[in-house]
């Protein structure tokens, strides 16, 4: 019987369900292979990888590149950068693959400021091309295909070629996304753009419409063609497509468009870049290992946070009740003042990141959260050198304006993507860059270059200080956690700077509140802003929390009482994904974001 005795179940159940789902969306289960993305369309070129043989390494490489194509309004473009986290269950290995890229030879901290300039500028702007920094998704996902792949670059590459050049149906989420922001005034200053190709003439294309892309399908297409040129074996054919890019005929067109506008990027940037294999830095948390990227990224965040948040009963507090939210919060802001003091390449700089991860300075600086009253800005950096086996010291740290304002309505894209096989291979990335409002776009590529030059600053000795060949202090990350040394789940959240927040989140949402992984990511999300911005101009809001709709009056009430300036936004991180893999039945579940195109698919 249902709550009305006199109706019987059977009759209730003929209607509809008893019962209305706690999600938008099903959990997405399956045996043989799981994937989930910011667009169907992604996921559905890396199932076809799949469905034909492939591994998720070959999946994971065709969707990244397909992604391109896919989702370049809303996400990133060609021309960019990724991160990988992946499980190789052959060697029983879990493996950072670094595909950013890096500075040019040229960037050094007098180059800009014999230009007058404080920081990196990017667009909107004329100055955009000065922080144009070397494509680093290709060279990185062509690299993953070569050592843990079994396809050909033109198996991978097809579905991408295919959208491009047949075309996909513009989605509402690429055209509002086109819709706002300074893309068109960008193109514009740097003409032709992508105004003949993403606008129907100069109007906003329906949904529906088909977008093509012919010059990008060209670029992707020279690169199989390299290939099938290419004399030897698999590697060395693969190598082939790699050096059409970085070496060959792409490279000269994009050393030559770079130099058109000005641009930083030369030839020998492109020719000097190399992907890089880590081991990833790791804490245990509730049981779990999480495993993360160093502090070439802002991952390690999280796991300093997650280390101090050991030190309160988070579980008594309730899920998203004030003093759980302040909490979470006060921590990530002692971890974020780590960050901006710490965190940089450390093939360029010693980093305490032993220290900086360490369970006893996780319980010193808990010491400094108060339950009662909210920190008003960044707190003061800790000090992990007395927590670390390497000896070093606090640089100069650069001077950030207070009174820019925010725009929490246009948050800045990227995507997300990940995939476990029948094996147990675990891959996912998170390409991002290129954004057209910051870069400019080059019609005869078909892709606008990163730009992610601008995360690093002009302070001489500082960890993060702009240098030829380093790696930006870059905001995109991914995870994956662990179970008695068995890999178990990939977590990842785009959303500029707030990725590291959004991605706490969604690990306590799962491991501390036994959420499945689509309740996991539709769960509303906070974040604060009371850290200066990676992105150009940096902006910096001290005390400011940044709440998604979904949270109660009486808790706003409560963190603003706290001290925390309560701001509305629209995302605080979107395209959120959880994939798991149940280590005792195989069974594999994933869910997918709906603040934007997310699907899962799986079989």
């Amino acid at each position: 019987m249902n709550k009305d005795k006199n109706i019987p179940v059977g009759f209730s159940l003929e209607q509809g369900d008893l019962n209305r789902p706690s999600t938008g969306r099903p959990v997405i289960y399956a045996n043989n292979g799981i994937i989930s993305s910011g667009h169907y369309l992604t996921s559905m070129a890396g199932m076809k990888m799949l469905l034909s043989g492939g591994n998720a390494f070959d999946a994971l490489v065709s969707s990244t590149i397909a992604a391109a194509v896919i989702e370049p309004i809303a996400s990133y473009s060609l021309g960019a950068e990724a991160v990988y986290m992946l499980y190789d269950a052959k060697n029983d290995e879990i493996i950072s693959l670094c595909g950013q890229g890096t500075l040019s030879l040229q960037a050094t901290p007098s180059f800009f400021q014999n230009k007058g300039l404080e920081n990196i500028p990017t667009g909107p702007g004329e100055n955009a091309p000065l922080s144009f920094t070397v494509p680093g998704v290709v060279k990185s996902s062509l690299s993953l295909l070569m050592q843990y792949g079994t396809k050909s670059v033109e198996e991978v590459f097809a579905p991408a070629i295919e959208y491009a050049d047949k075309g996909i149906p513009n989605y509402e989420y690429m055209i509002e996304r086109l819709n706002s922001g300074d893309s068109v005034k960008q193109f514009e200053l740097f003409p032709p753009g992508g105004k003949e190709i993403f606008f129907d003439n100069d109007e906003l294309p329906k949904p529906g419409t088909l977008l093509i892309q012919k010059a990008l399908g060209k670029v992707l297409k020279m690169m199989v063609d390299a290939e099938n040129n290419a004399i030897g074996h698999r590697n060395d054919r693969i190598l082939a497509a790699s050096k059409c890019f970085y070496e060959n005929e792409l490279a000269d067109l994009i050393s030559n468009e770079s130099k058109s506008v000005g641009g930083i990027l030369q030839k020998e940037d492109l020719e000097n870049y190399s992907e890089k294999y880590e081991t990833p830095v790791e804490i245990s948390f509730m049981g779990h290992k999480i495993h993360s990227h160093s502090t070439w990224t802002q991952g390690p965040v999280l796991l300093q946070a997650l280390n101090i948040l050991e030190n309160f009963d988070l579980k008594s507090m309730g899920h998203n009740s004030s003093e759980y939210i302040h909490t979470v919060v006060e921590a990530l802001k002692l971890a974020l003042a780590d960050r901006e003091a710490f965190y940089g390449d450390p093939d360029f700089s010693t980093i305490p990141i032993d220290g900086l991860i360490s369970k006893e300075y996780a319980k010193e600086r808990s010491k400094l959260i108060s339950l009662d009253k909210a920190s008003p800005g960044l707190p003061d950096y800790g000090n992990p050198w007395a927590f670390s086996k390497f000896q070093g010291q606090v640089s100069a740290q650069p001077f950030y304006d207070k009174s820019l304002e925010s725009d929490n309505q246009h948050e800045a894209g990227t995507t997300h993507i990940s995939i476990i096989d029948k094996h147990g291979n675990m891959a996912c990335s998170t390409p991002s860059g290129g954004a057209f409002n910051k870069s400019v776009f080059f019609s005869e590529l078909g892709f606008a270059l990163s730009t992610r030059s601008e995360m690093t600053n002009l302070v001489e000795g500082h960890p993060n200080v702009a240098a030829p060949g380093k790696r930006p202090r870059t905001s995109i990350i991914n995870y994956i956690i662990s179970k008695d040394d068995v890999p178990i789940m990939t977590v990842g959240c785009p959303g500029g700077d707030a990725q590291t927040q959004g991605n706490l989140q969604m690990i306590l949402n799962t491991l501390l509140w036994n959420m499945n992984p689509q309740e996991s990511s539709e769960a509303p999300r906070f974040s604060s802003d009371s850290a200066p911005n990676s992105f150009y101009p940096h902006i910096y809001l001290p005390g400011n929390l940044s709440m998604e709709d979904g949270f109660a009056e009486e808790v706003k009430n409560e963190l603003t009482k706290l001290g925390h300036k309560i701001t509305y936004a629209a995302t605080c991180g979107m395209g959120a994904t959880v994939v798991k893999r149940d280590p005792s039945s195989g069974v594999l579940s994933a869910g997918a974001d709906p603040r934007r195109a997310c699907y899962a698919i799986g079989y």
